[in-house]
């Protein structure tokens, strides 16, 4: 492979014990394995071991709510991401590690020191996928009474952002000294209060925490509606999204990208990574025995309220085998928009019962599925790669360890045949993996420009 071949990106998006709703009862998941942070060690050390460039940890800060039957057929226990990567951290050594923190639940002061401290430990690994949050249940455990309104969360987001990074340059790289003879530990013409006041925060700084050794953890973003790609288009640096068509990613892939020129970015400063649920078979009969075994192990109850819970509509009361109800307008869903578009878009195209969307959803959860055997799997993702739709995706095994343990072994050999994805790392850090350049220290430029 040369050095400047065009390689596919990948992420182990980990969800414990499997993405489908119904991965725990699946005979080899290692459900009761949960909460076990030798089960999570194992798993992180797999995707090392394939190379990926990063392990994802997407968080929520509320239990799945819905009728009594539902929440018992679901999982709804997962460790905090901070505390979970940190530890990882010590025993891998270079593969990324990224996690969702809500702008809406959070102070950007505690979220800029935290991925601070982590990329210390990491060595320059550490990622974050901002996320708005969508959901009332989780208002209602911050102590609010409704969730803020979708273009409100998204304006508290830019400026979350815009002084999470503030801060991270509020040390210049060289700032620590660490002199003995002389008494100096730090040199403090190189670090700097930030002075921010703005709409929704005033944050005065430095941070306590030296520089990242990234200069700025990787900043991801995964909205899709016109407030995120705007906020991704001014911000992000990697995209998580999902789409179910070669047609609609390549539309959302030259939207989000022909915004960048306007903020003074390159479209090669951001990677467009969208989440791909794989069903591996070693023939394409034991993939579709693979994809009707998990279908027949989602609770009804459970189904419909994952699907009530994304479209942010309660569907208990209606016929499973029937159509969907009359939905909202758009305008009037305050929880995901871009996922409540897809999957009614979905629905509609399609005409599927609320069972059918629900056994559709169950595993991606409005993602793309994909099926087949190891060649078929990597046919599909090399189809959206080479055709202007993605940089990479967000793998999302059905069940674990088996269904990470099937890519990682029979699928990333035959992108590695193609030359289409590493044999080995080249690069120590996340930026280094990803081929994002280390952003320039924009706080101290501008001090400097003003003096």
């Amino acid at each position: 492979m040369t050095a400047n071949k065009r390689e596919m990106k990948l992420g182990a998006f980990f969800m414990i014990p499997g993405h489908h709703v119904a991965a725990w009862r699946h005979p080899d998941a290692e459900a009761h394995n949960v909460m076990n942070f030798d089960f999570v060690k194992r798993l992180a050390q797999t995707a090392e071991r394939g190379k990926f460039d990063m392990i994802f940890l997407a968080d929520t800060y509320a239990v799945r709510t819905g009728n009594q039957k539902a929440f018992e057929q679901t999982v709804n226990t997962l460790f905090e991401p901070f505390t979970l990567l940190s530890a990882l951290s010590s025993v891998t050594e270079r593969i990324g590690l990224a996690a969702t923190v809500s702008t809406t639940f959070n102070e950007p002061f505690n979220v800029a020191r935290r991925f601070a401290s982590l990329d210390h430990l990491s060595k320059g690994r550490a990622a974050w996928n901002v996320v708005t949050s969508n959901t009332e249940a989780e208002a209602h455990n911050f102590s609010l009474e409704h969730h803020l309104p979708h273009e409100q969360r998204y304006d508290r987001a830019e400026e979350f952002v815009d002084i999470v990074k503030k801060l991270w340059d509020s040390w210049e790289d060289d700032a620590l000294v660490i002199n003995k003879e002389s008494a100096q530990f730090v040199d403090g013409s190189k670090i700097q209060a930030i002075h921010h006041k703005g709409k929704w925060f005033s944050v005065e700084g430095p941070l306590n925490v030296s520089r990242p050794v990234q200069g700025h953890p990787v900043v991801i973003q995964a909205g899709s509606s016109e407030a995120g790609k705007e906020l991704a288009a001014r911000t992000a640096e990697v995209i998580f999204t999902a789409w179910q068509t070669l047609e609609e990613a390549q539309a959302f892939y030259a939207d989000v990208k022909g915004r960048m020129k306007k903020y003074g970015r390159s479209p090669d400063e951001l990677k467009i990574m969208p989440g791909v649920f794989p069903v591996i078979g070693r023939t394409e009969g034991e993939a579709e025995k693979n994809k009707k075994m998990l279908e027949e192990l989602i609770p009804e109850e459970a189904g419909v309220a994952l699907l009530s819970g994304m479209l942010s509509v309660d569907l208990s009361g209606y016929p499973v085998d029937g159509p969907l109800p009359d939905l909202p307008h758009l305008e009037q869903i305050n929880g995901g928009k871009s996922r409540f578009k897809l999957l009614k878009d979905l629905a509609e195209r399609e005409g599927l019962t609320i069972r059918k969307l629900y056994q559709r959803i169950a595993g991606a959860r409005g993602h793309r599925e994909i099926k087949g055997t190891p060649e078929q799997i990597a046919d599909q993702l090399q189809e959206w790669f080479e055709n202007g739709a993605a940089d990479g995706f967000n793998i999302m095994p059905p069940y674990l360890p088996g269904g990470l343990e099937d890519f990682v072994d029979l699928v990333i050999p035959e992108l590695q045949k193609r030359g289409l994805f590493r044999t080995e790392y080249e690069g120590n850090t996340l930026r280094e993996h990803l081929g994002l350049k280390r952003p320039e220290n924009t706080l101290i430029a501008k001090i400097g420009e003003a003096l």
